[in-house]
């Protein structure tokens, strides 16, 4: 759907928890495969054999046999893992999880939210039509990039939906780890346009058999990618039969997927009349009515005026049914405003003003525009928190819900050089959305427990910063100045959660601040489920016991000049709503000053002890060997292992060379690999001794805790290998 063509969205697809029980057809040849674990357990799906037998080497003779892998699923010349969606209706049809990848699979479920979706009087929905799609962020284990686009302002919206113009699209695994982390619901697209994609149609809705096979096929690839529905996008003409399906297809659909997976959602785009005609209307009427009533609600296309919000609200008014749906009309923003629209671009506000004003949901399409219209994607930071600070009126920020222990270091998923624990790991540009962790209040929304929004903050900021960080890839600056005449300190709100607390809990700080002021922790929670209750945990003094053993399992703090204070907070049955970091001027003057902040952690203090669980599993499967321009030996391989989804942060990966080339050959120190931030990963062209040769594979757990995990609970695996590398049709 292409806006200056009249065309919707393209919202598509909320993948539900679906699993081959009763209700799918077409569940034959690889649709029949028994389910794969749920993303995130602690079982692994990998060979039995490599499971039993970790302790032995795994054995390759070298042969530089072209790869067998799909290349939809893996770049050609180096078998790198990339996201894709399907383009035809006999890729949809045939589709099975023996011919998916299992790297492009969400790691991450998604996390509760206050309030729950459902009972949101009104939503918003964005959907990310984003310069054709699958760009960087095509690249499941990440990449290098200078300045790639990304999304962190998740506590405002409700829906993610990735969009583009393949008939069905697959969100990447990198977005819906970022989206469910936030508790944001994510829609996958299936979409039919022009002349061929009036043929699918025809094809697919000829009768129920068809489409309750595209339905089952759907439902099976929202299940096993991990997201949470579908935005069904149909932009051509229907004859008369398949026009008289298409309810049928939506309700089946939408049953499965709340079958499969509660609390999913399909979407329908205002395109197609109930007589088949390709006819947008901009709002929900009596034409277009039957398939909303098929669904779970109806995305308009962008041309709608006041008088279209009205006649919705008399419809709703007038009509019980569609007065308790009133959430389940998203309606449809243009940012880059093509054709007769309200608002778009920097005044997209207004829109939503209107929106909001008549008691609707939002559908935000191209939100990319701040992206793709700056000549410096690098100060695209600065454009997005503008473009989101300008609708943040108009938008209900919603709560996290988590548990301990709780840590974010303010990472996007993206930077300049990527860091751990103050020291730098990695320089140079890299994108990878699974990174991003637990993202804190921006701009106004940050400020407005202590300043009025006409007052802008009083010159006070909160943003992103890549230009350091404690661990990943940014940190949260606050700046600004205190004036004498004021109070001497402000309070940052900087994160908005729900998380039920222990008897007594653990709360450290990492910060880096300018002269002239203090830094501290204030926090407010919810006691007997009813009284707020702000305040101050106590500071901890660097000889306390406590201090001492989180240091040391820590492996020591106060790296790269950054600050660490640890606190405690004893109390009973209450829940934290918010965190808020207080800066406070030390002088009678005005102080201007800058905050950094790298980390807020919260702990159960009862449950501080050594790492205790392993790494187990390590297979060593899919391996390719190509030969490098210079004669050089290249393995690319999939590591698969298996370790408790609640404990682990990320994989650091390395490998070192244990024998070769000779039996005299000398075993080398470890080498980096990079980050995995799932219980797979796939190395590619990594440069080995040549044959005869053996070499180790290690997998080192990063804790949500940042506590060092003993060498002798981390994963390894040796490879041993043999074979001429002069072999010929070596690649």
């Amino acid at each position: 759907m292409d806006p200056d063509q009249g065309d919707g969205p393209g919202v598509g697809g909320l993948e539900g928890d679906q699993g081959d029980g009763p209700g799918v057809g077409g569940l034959e040849e690889d649709g029949a495969a028994a389910p794969q674990p749920p993303a995130g357990s602690d079982v692994s799906d990998g060979p039995e054999s490599c499971l039993d037998h970790s302790d032995s080497d795994a054995h390759e003779f070298v042969t530089f046999r072209p790869s067998s892998l799909p290349e939809q699923h893996y770049a050609p010349s180096t078998s790198e893992p990339l996201s894709s969606g399907l383009r035809t209706l006999s890729e949809l049809l045939s589709w099975g999880r023996s011919s998916a990848s299992p790297l492009d699979v969400a790691t991450v479920p998604l996390a509760a939210r206050d309030p729950p979706l459902a009972t949101s009087g009104h939503r918003t929905l964005v959907s990310h039509d984003m310069m054709g799609g699958y760009l960087d962020d095509r690249f499941v284990q990440g990449t290098e990039s200078e300045a790639p686009y990304a999304f962190y302002h998740w506590q405002h919206i409700d829906i993610f939906n990735y969009f583009t113009h393949n008939l069905v699209t697959v969100p990447p695994a990198v977005w819906i780890n970022a989206a469910h982390r936030h508790g944001v619901l994510v829609m996958g697209t299936f979409i039919t346009e022009w002349t061929e994609g009036a043929a699918v149609c025809e094809a697919f809705l000829t009768d129920e058999e068809s489409y309750r096979q595209v339905a089952d096929r759907l439902v099976q690839i929202s299940h096993y990618h991990g997201f949470d529905g579908w935005l069904v996008n149909i932009e051509n003409s229907l004859s008369k039969g398949a026009v008289r399906n298409t309810p049928l297809f939506l309700r089946y659909l939408t049953d499965q997927m709340h079958l499969r997976r509660p609390g999913s959602l399909v979407i329908w785009y205002d395109s197609v009349l109930e007589d088949g005609k390709l006819e947008w209307q901009n709002e929900l009427n009596t034409r277009n009515r039957i398939f909303f009533d098929a669904c779970d609600g109806l995305f308009t296309n962008y041309n709608w005026t006041e008088s279209s919000l009205e006649a919705m609200g008399s419809m709703a008014a007038e009509d019980a049914a569609l007065g308790g749906r009133r959430a389940d009309v998203y309606v449809g923003v243009d940012v880059f405003a093509r054709g007769e629209v309200v608002g778009g671009m920097l005044d997209t506000n207004k829109a939503l003003k209107l929106i909001r004003k008549h008691n609707f949901s939002a559908a935000i399409f191209a939100p990319g525009w701040v992206y793709e219209t700056i000549p410096d994607k690098t100060s695209f930071r600065l454009h997005q928190d503008k473009f989101w600070a300008l609708l943040s009126d108009w938008l209900e920020p919603h709560r996290s819900t988590t548990t301990l222990p709780f840590v974010s270091s303010f990472c996007q998923g993206f930077g300049k050089a990527l860091y751990w624990r103050g020291q730098l790991e990695k320089r140079g540009g890299w994108f990878n959305l699974s990174a991003q962790e637990l993202q804190p209040l921006y701009g106004q929304e940050a400020l407005r427990a202590r300043a009025p929004p006409e007052e802008e903050g009083g010159g006070l900021r909160a943003r992103g910063c890549p230009e350091e960080a404690w661990s990943g890839g940014s940190s949260l600056l606050l700046e600004g100045q205190l004036a004498a005449a004021e109070p001497p300190g402000v309070g940052f709100r900087v994160f908005s959660l729900q998380l039920p607390l222990p008897p007594v809990s653990l709360v450290t700080l990492v910060f880096k601040s300018s002269a002239g002021v203090s830094v501290s922790p204030e926090l407010r929670w919810i006691k007997d489920k009813t009284i707020e209750v702000t305040g101050r945990p106590a500071a901890l003094e660097d000889s306390d016991p406590v201090v001492r053993t989180l240091d040391r399992l820590s492996g020591g703090w106060g790296r790269g000049g950054w600050t660490v204070r640890c606190y405690r907070l004893e109390l009973q049955d209450c829940e934290l709503r918010e965190v808020l970091v207080w800066v406070q001027r030390e002088q009678p003057h005005d102080v201007a000053f800058s905050c950094r902040l790298g980390e807020v952690m919260v702990l159960d203090q009862a449950g501080l002890q050594a790492p205790r669980e392993a790494v187990r599993g390590v297979c060593i499967e899919d391996v390719v060997w190509h030969r490098a321009p210079g004669g050089a030996l290249r393995l690319s391989a999939t590591l698969r292992w298996s370790f408790p989804p609640r404990l682990w942060r990320y994989f650091h990966l390395s490998w070192r060379r244990l024998r070769g080339p000779g039996p005299r050959g000398q075993a080398g120190p470890p080498v980096p690999l990079g980050r995995a931030y799932s219980t797979l990963f796939r190395l590619t062209e990594l440069e080995v001794p040549g044959p005869p040769a053996r070499v180790e594979l290690r997998v080192e757990p990063v804790l949500k805790e940042g506590l060092l995990v003993p060498e002798a609970l981390w994963g390894r695996r040796s490879l041993s290998y043999s074979g001429p590398v002069e072999t010929s049709g070596d690649q």
